[in-house]
């Protein structure tokens, strides 16, 4: 009943930020460390948040795999931003501090509802975290909770189709072969760690965009760039820890933090009890009233990123002194390539619409799929089209058209190559 009684009244305000009041940078960074961090003694926040200013063309999955971040990690960080059509010049947020999940410090720790993988390394003098954003299980087929280990790892996977994921191509018209060799249309991507809780894996991807989305059949998937770090990093049987745990609370410098990955109208109670639990031994071991209001805020807002509700000792609340601008780099790392349009080549008409920006939006949609299909918008006399490809081959223009059906229902139509004269 506490949860309840607490969390009455609450409404959802993703768009009011009263409970985040960064201040400003002061300068600009070149860059920020985004994957390995170091942890202090009794500390369980790592990382710092970090602001950049968007350029024309951006998009937030770009933003979010040059800065190894996740999809819905980054876009809860930002809300009201277009994922697909940001404004350039728009400033966001990079939410690249991260409160450590409540699990051993050993191994891999996965939290799920932060779709957040952390791998620990200890020596005799400090203990160091790395950490990359991944894709996790569907609520249909959810990823397993629990601990485990890494059984055996491979170097160019093959994949052997399961039966279940093979029937629901099937009734898609999507048949697959009973398996698929190393390669860019094999979806475990160039590594995989295989673990001991049969038919799970953690492993790279062919879809980057999927990152930190529920989209997977139960395994955990990693950037590209991502997956070949931790699988140089990590020996067979080292212990992997699965939680779901959507409420963080930990402490760094004296300073209470509170991290939510769950709106309030999902309230997971059991979790939640949790974490209001240790609020409550916090407030009691430093004989001081935490500010319950911005708990609640923070809760309301669930952003997903550490929020400093409370400092033990005396004084000013300096969590987000921290933050830094970083320049907006030259080229974004993993950003699709748009080939050239040729006439005398395949090519596929994805849709004729009348408004520029759901064309820009449409063609940044069809370029993050994956495999990629490149595809931009050619302005007409009145409208735009996004067109895909080229293909050197029909059959390459087939599959773009069949994958365009498939993937986001699109009817998209053939263009046959201009003969040269």
């Amino acid at each position: 009943m506490i949860v309840i009684v607490y969390l009455h009244g609450c409404a959802t305000t993703r768009g009011v930020h009263e409970a985040y009041q960064p201040i400003p940078p002061k300068h600009l960074a070149e860059d920020i460390e985004r994957n390995e961090f170091s942890v202090a003694k009794g500390d369980d926040v790592v990382g710092q948040l970090a602001f950049i200013s968007l350029a024309k063309g951006d998009t937030l999955p770009d933003i979010a795999r040059h800065f190894s971040l996740g999809f819905n990690g980054l876009s809860a960080a930002n809300p009201g931003v277009d994922v697909w059509v940001p404004e350039a010049g728009e400033r966001i947020m990079l939410p690249l501090s991260f409160i450590l999940p409540d699990a051993p410090r050993k191994g891999i720790v996965i939290n799920l509802a932060a779709m957040r993988l952390f791998q620990f390394r200890e020596d005799r003098e400090s203990l160091t975290v790395l950490t990359y954003p991944v894709g996790v299980g569907t609520e249909e087929r959810p990823s397993p909770i629990g601990q485990m280990y890494v059984e055996r790892k491979a170097f160019r996977p093959t994949w052997h189709v399961p039966a279940s994921i093979a029937k629901d191509h099937r009734e898609k018209g999507d048949p697959l072969p009973a398996k698929v060799l190393p390669g860019p249309q094999n979806p475990l991507g160039e590594y995989a760690l295989y673990l001991s809780k049969p038919g799970y894996l953690i492993h790279g991807t062919n879809k980057p965009s999927s990152i930190g989305l529920r989209a997977t059949n139960g395994c955990i998937r990693l950037y590209p760039e991502d997956v070949k770090k931790l699988y140089g990093n990590t020996p067979v049987k080292t212990p992997v820890y699965m939680v779901e745990q959507p409420y963080l609370v930990g402490q760094r410098n004296g300073v209470v933090y509170m991290e939510v990955h769950i709106p309030p109208e999902e309230l997971d109670a059991g979790e939640f009890e949790k974490a209001y639990a240790k609020l409550r031994d916090i407030e009691k071991e430093s004989g001081r009233s935490l500010d319950w209001n911005k708990v609640k805020k923070v809760l309301a807002e669930a952003r997903g990123i550490p929020v400093p509700v409370f400092e033990i000792r005396q004084g000013r609340e300096k969590g987000f002194e921290e933050a830094v601008e970083v320049r907006h780099p030259v080229a974004l790392y993993g950003r699709p390539e748009i080939p050239e349009l040729k006439r005398e080549a395949w090519s596929v008409l994805a849709a004729d619409v009348r408004d520029e920006t759901e064309a820009v939006r449409l063609a940044a949609i069809i370029n993050h799929q994956g495999p990629p299909i490149p595809a931009r918008v050619i302005s007409k006399n009145v409208g735009y089209s996004v067109i895909a490809g080229p293909y050197n081959d029909i059959s390459d223009a087939k599959d773009a058209i069949k994958r365009l059906k498939i993937d986001l229902e699109i009817d998209a139509k053939l263009i046959e190559p201009v003969k040269k004269r």
